[in-house]
């Protein structure tokens, strides 16, 4: 087997008393798309930001691209040195929540990061902003205030944003959970095209048909564990566990 992309080993987190991950072990190839399900407080979430590190794990080890995040230079000092220059340039993501600047257009959005953290000039900067917002239909907004966008615009312009990082792996966490239902597809599109396109992506979603149509794997969480693993086929349709089987049971009764 290639080279992970991502790979996690031995992944622990807590807040406080509360064990949020308990050992999660997963492999990313790069190109794969892996779809994470579970119900609330099973911890993808969490697995996510830890990824990215905005919550670093108080134990095990994650690799992006061979690399040790969790191991930088000066760990053998005792302390950890969490490699966040190196996670924010090659790790997008996405949140439920747009956290869009509400005093910039669409185009400034997705070109302030741009120009801060990459340095592009501000020429450089707007021609990508742009061309992403083209890219996720959203090319006739780009003076648009966040206010005068609908919430599935403001969630593609966020993913723009995040886009224009040149980032080698995208994150979305729950993306369509704060979205009314008719807006959900114009997202969920954006994110198929990315797929096709062959973006490495780990996605915690709800949305049972995208993960059955787009997932090259789908992964079950309950209580901080990985509980099952497999093609969307084999966890989606002929679940082995009896606790994906009792989620999906309520899920798809909905």
């Amino acid at each position: 087997m290639a080279e992970a992309m991502i790979r996690l080993d031995g992944i622990h987190k807590r807040f406080g008393d509360l064990e949020v991950l308990k050992g999660v072990d997963i492999d990313v190839a790069k190109g794969e798309v892996v779809c994470i399900l579970g119900p609330s407080g099973s911890g993808k979430s969490t697995l996510l930001r830890c990824v990215n590190l905005l919550e670093p794990p108080e134990k095990g080890d994650i690799y992006i691209e061979g690399h040790d995040i969790c191991k930088g230079p000066g760990s053998g000092t005792g302390e950890q040195s969490w490699e966040l220059d190196f996670v924010r340039q090659r790790v997008g993501i996405v949140f439920q929540q747009f956290n869009l600047f509400p005093h910039k257009s669409a185009l400034e959005n997705v070109t302030l990061a741009q120009e801060k953290v990459l340095g592009r000039s501000r020429q450089e900067a707007r021609a990508k902003a742009k061309e992403l917002l083209d890219r996720v239909g959203l090319g006739d907004k780009l003076d648009q205030y966040p206010e005068r966008l609908s919430g599935g615009q403001q969630q593609r312009v966020a993913i723009a944003r995040a886009l224009a990082m040149d980032p080698h792996v995208m994150l979305f966490d729950e993306v369509t959970s704060a979205l009314d239902p008719e807006l959900v597809k114009e997202v969920l599109d954006t994110m198929r095209e990315l797929a096709e396109e062959g973006m490495t992506m780990i996605v915690v979603t709800h949305e049972i048909g995208f993960a059955r149509e787009v997932a090259d794997r789908v992964v079950f969480m309950d209580g901080g564990v990985i509980v099952e693993e497999g093609p969307p086929a084999q966890v989606l349709e002929s679940p082995r566990e009896e606790r994906t089987k009792q989620f999906l049971g309520l899920v798809l009764d909905r």
